[in-house]
């Protein structure tokens, strides 16, 4: 069995392919959100706490934060906003940035495992990520690109992905901390994307045995109603054997598809979990009322 196991100071998320599938919360980034972006620019982290409290809330098991805003400077950005976090919550979080001395700057303030967003398959970026990876004891998501882009050829992303495997294992470290995102895109402009990361999503669980995260909401870009595509994306890539997506855990489609397909999967004993999330609170008092007459009758 494959457990990627993340922690902070004090608490441990694991993913795996027989445990309940992963949630990384993705509202704590400033891309294409303008007011977030002005406000952690001078300082001002009021938002990124709101959000990252309000993802808890929801379900999120992982917190992905990323700090790349034009003309900031990024690494004294994310690991401050990382130090906040971790004050007000023991949540796990993902460090995201395609900057790797922001990384570094995340990465030596964290405390726990963290989940390093991202690596890809080019040389000179592998050269440069995996050993900081390696340094911090993290895991990382590779990204299953190259130098020659994103091929549309599944079977050319998966020789991506095992080729980052292997080199992080070079590197010491181990198939279960590199979690591959199989990179999705966006259904209405490529129709059989979806069956593309199904197929791949698969290879990655049987082949290479590692686990898998993906941006979820790719796949719906440019579609209407893309909360209840992403769902319908999401229960299936479950199926497939995806262990955990970068997605926005407000968004209860979304929660509710993740938590279906964990029972599906027999990942929910008794349905445990979708009951707790699910089932309709007595209104105060009814309960006692009920039991009244019970012992009445």
């Amino acid at each position: 069995m494959t457990d990627t196991v993340l922690s902070s100071a004090t608490r441990e998320t694991v993913i795996g392919f027989d445990r309940p599938f992963v949630i990384i919360g993705e509202r704590i980034n400033p891309t294409g959100r303008k007011l977030l972006a002005a406000e952690m620019k001078v300082g001002d982290y009021s938002r990124v706490k709101a959000d990252a409290l309000a993802q808890i809330a929801a379900g999120a098991h992982i917190l992905d934060v990323n700090a790349g805003i034009p003309l900031a400077d990024e690494p004294r950005i994310l690991a401050e906003v990382i130090q906040l976090i971790q004050s007000i919550t023991d949540i796990p979080l993902c460090i995201d940035s395609s900057i790797v001395e922001a990384l570094e700057a995340g990465l030596s303030v964290y405390k726990g495992k963290a989940l390093v967003n991202s690596v890809t398959g080019e040389d000179e970026q592998m050269e440069r990520v995996l050993p900081l990876v390696k340094k911090y004891g993290a895991a990382v998501v590779a990204i299953s690109n190259d130098e020659t882009g994103i091929s549309q050829d599944p079977d050319v992303r998966f020789e991506v992905a095992k080729k980052i495997v292997e080199r992080a294992s070079d590197y010491g470290i181990p198939a279960c901390d590199v979690v591959v995102d199989p990179l999705v895109m966006p259904i209405g402009a490529i129709n059989n994307s979806g069956i593309q990361v199904m197929k791949l999503v698969h290879r990655l669980r049987t082949e290479l045995k590692v686990n898998t995260t993906c941006g979820a909401s790719n796949i719906s870009f440019g579609i209407p109603n893309r909360d209840g595509f992403n769902a319908a994306f999401l229960s299936m890539a479950i199926a497939s054997g995806m262990t955990s997506a970068i997605t926005n855990p407000l968004h209860q489609e979304v929660i509710a598809a993740t938590l279906g397909a964990d029972v599906m999967m027999g990942r929910d004993p008794d349905c445990a979990a979708w009951i707790k999330r699910f089932r309709d609170p007595l209104a105060v008092g009814e309960g006692a009322r009920r039991g009244s007459r019970r012992r009445r009758a």
